[in-house]
C-alpha cells in the first residue's frame, strides 16, 4: 500500500485534533473528488511499519482524539492489508482513542455484503474502527455545511453498535467514546 499524506494535526475529518492518514488508490473516481491524485495506487510513498510507528508516536499526546483513515480508498481490497496492522496497533496501544474511516463503499451492500466474505481483512478492520463515513462523494449533493462529510448522501455510522444491532446506527456527537463501542 502507498499513502498520499499523513496530517499530524487535522480537525476536519472527525471530532477533536486527529492524525489523518490519506491512503493511495481508489477505483470510485468520484466527480469533484478533493483528492484526485490519490486515485493512483502508486501515488506517494510506501506505507511501512516506520509510518505506523510515527503515527503511534503522534497519537500519544492527550489532546490528540484519535486516528482518521481516508484516501484514496481505505477499503479497496488492495489497501486493506496495509490498514489492518495500523488499526490493530492503534487499538492495542490507544484503546481510549477513536478510529474514524472514510469509504466511498456502501456499508451494507459493499463492505458487509461482498467484502465481509471475500476480503479476509475487512471483518478485522471493522471490529477495530469506531466510525465509518460511507458512500461515494456526489458533487451534486455537496454541502460545505455538513459536519465531517462532503455530500448529503454520505452517512456517519457508529460501527460497533451497527455490527452488534444488525442495523445502521448513525453517529451521535453526544455519545462518549465508551458509548460508541457498546
Amino acid at each position: 500500500m502507498h499513502y498520499a499524506d499523513i496530517k499530524q494535526y487535522d480537525v476536519a475529518n472527525g471530532p477533536g485534533v486527529r492524525i489523518s492518514l490519506f491512503v493511495s488508490g481508489c477505483t470510485h473516481h468520484c466527480k469533484g473528488c478533493f483528492n484526485e491524485e490519490a486515485w493512483d495506487f502508486s501515488y506517494g510513498k510506501p506505507f511501512t511499519q516506520q509510518e505506523i510507528a510515527w503515527i503511534l508516536e503522534s497519537l500519544e499526546p492527550d489532546y490528540i482524539a484519535g486516528l482518521t483513515i481516508l484516501g484514496g480508498e481505505p477499503f479497496e481490497p488492495a489497501n486493506q492489508q496495509g490498514i489492518l496492522p495500523l488499526v490493530e496497533q492503534v487499538r492495542k496501544q490507544y484503546p481510549q482513542k477513536t478510529i474514524w474511516c472514510y469509504s466511498g463503499y456502501d456499508f451494507e451492500k459493499d463492505i458487509l455484503g461482498r467484502m465481509w466474505e471475500n476480503c479476509p481483512a475487512t471483518k478485522s478492520i471493522l471490529e477495530k474502527i469506531d466510525v465509518l463515513v460511507d458512500g461515494k462523494f456526489i458533487e451534486e449533493e455537496k454541502n460545505i455545511n455538513l459536519r465531517f462529510k462532503g455530500s448529503a448522501n454520505q452517512r456517519i455510522i457508529q460501527v460497533p453498535q451497527s455490527l452488534k444491532s444488525g442495523k445502521i446506527v448513525l453517529w451521535n456527537p453526544e455519545y462518549t467514546v465508551k458509548e460508541w463501542r457498546e
